[in-house]
């Protein structure tokens, strides 16, 4: 009894030893499909890219006139002024030597004026006896009027060195820099006290503040000189601001520069963007952004990733699957169109759901 109850189980254990063996043999028996892609349909965006900044249309310096000292400082980085808004008042602070020119300009003008007018006098007399002509005495004239608005304006500076305010036809006016233009101060580079180099022809002069009208706004970047070539102006473009990842902000090309410049190297050449829709984003002078120009887009396309094409013989070809379960395939040769580098355009050769062999991945040896 005992001997049969043994084999028995010696029975079973060999039973289920055949059954896994040809379970697992049926298993790794089971066809292998063929990796494939699918022909499909798509768009097809062909871009190029600039890089650059968000900077206003129209900024600009607002500098003073007269030398001298910050008095007061009545605008602030980000306060929005109106034209003719009062910003900064400078002190004048002449040196000893600006103030001795100014009174010797005024002694000299007053000496000039009054000999001009002497010598109307006694042409005067000369006139009414007919012994000079009547243009002689206008000539005279225009002279004395000419010297007395050399004197008024030589006062005038003398009054505004001195005190920092001269009065002009009745009218106080202060030595206050007012804003050329409304908008917003952007920076102000002066503070109280802080000496000021007046605006002359030959000379820069000191920078007080920087406004700028922030409702017109551009994209200022550059192009690689390899793009430049497909870009026309109008063109749709998608920006994207650094600082504000996930806000879509579109504008239109409005100019290519004619001269390239040298950037780390490599030759680009500047765009400016007029920006259209910022879906309702702040944008903020000095933002970083990339710029997508849109130079051409397909829609409704016959599609293949790129990575399954051999080019050779200035021909493409393709490697159709014609059984998925042997993996037997035909090579055919196929007309492309444009790319993205990713994704390729299929002209001809192909048709929608067709399946493409994909290539096989090669390994590099160390």
């Amino acid at each position: 009894m005992r001997k049969w109850i043994v084999a028995i189980i010696l029975v079973g254990i060999a039973g289920a030893g055949a059954y896994w063996f040809l379970a697992g043999k049926n298993k790794n028996t089971e066809p292998e499909t063929v990796a494939s892609v699918t022909v499909t349909r798509g768009s097809i965006v062909e871009k190029a890219l600039a890089v650059g900044t968000i900077e206003p249309e129209h900024q600009i310096e607002v500098k003073s006139k007269v030398s001298g000292v910050v008095r007061q400082i009545y605008a602030q980085p980000g306060t929005y002024v109106r034209q003719g808004d009062p910003l900064i008042e400078v002190q004048p602070d002449p040196t000893p030597l600006e103030l001795a020119e100014a009174r010797r300009n005024v002694e000299l003008s007053e000496i000039q004026a009054n000999t001009i007018a002497q010598n109307i006098q006694r042409q005067a007399q000369l006139l009414e006896r007919g012994m000079i002509a009547q243009s002689v005495y206008e000539e005279l004239e225009r002279q004395y009027n000419d010297a007395l608005v050399r004197l008024q304006m030589n006062r005038e500076r003398l009054e505004l060195l001195e005190s920092g305010r001269v009065t002009m036809d009745g009218v106080e006016i202060e030595s206050v820099i007012k804003a050329p233009i409304s908008g917003y101060v952007l920076e102000r580079m002066v503070d109280i006290g802080d000496p000021v180099v007046p605006l002359t022809s030959y000379q820069a002069g000191t920078a007080l503040m920087s406004i700028a009208d922030m409702d017109g706004l551009l994209f200022k970047g550059t192009v690689d000189e390899i793009d430049v070539g497909k870009l026309t102006e109008g063109m749709p473009v998608e920006l994207k601001i650094g600082a504000l990842p996930d806000t879509r902000v579109t504008g239109v090309l409005r100019t290519i520069s004619l001269k390239a410049t040298r950037q780390d190297n490599t030759t680009v050449f500047p765009v400016e963007i007029d920006i259209i829709d910022t879906n309702g984003a702040v944008l903020r002078a000095g933002y970083s952004a990339n710029a997508d120009i849109i130079i051409k887009q397909l829609d409704d396309i016959l599609l293949i990733p790129e990575r399954v094409i051999v080019f050779r013989d200035e021909a493409t070809y393709v490697e159709v699957v014609l059984d998925q379960i042997t993996g037997e395939s035909a090579e055919t040769q196929i007309q492309t169109g444009s790319s993205n580098a990713v994704m390729i355009e299929v002209r001809d050769g192909l048709v929608e759901g067709q399946l493409v062999k994909e290539r096989p991945q090669q390994s590099l040896t160390l």
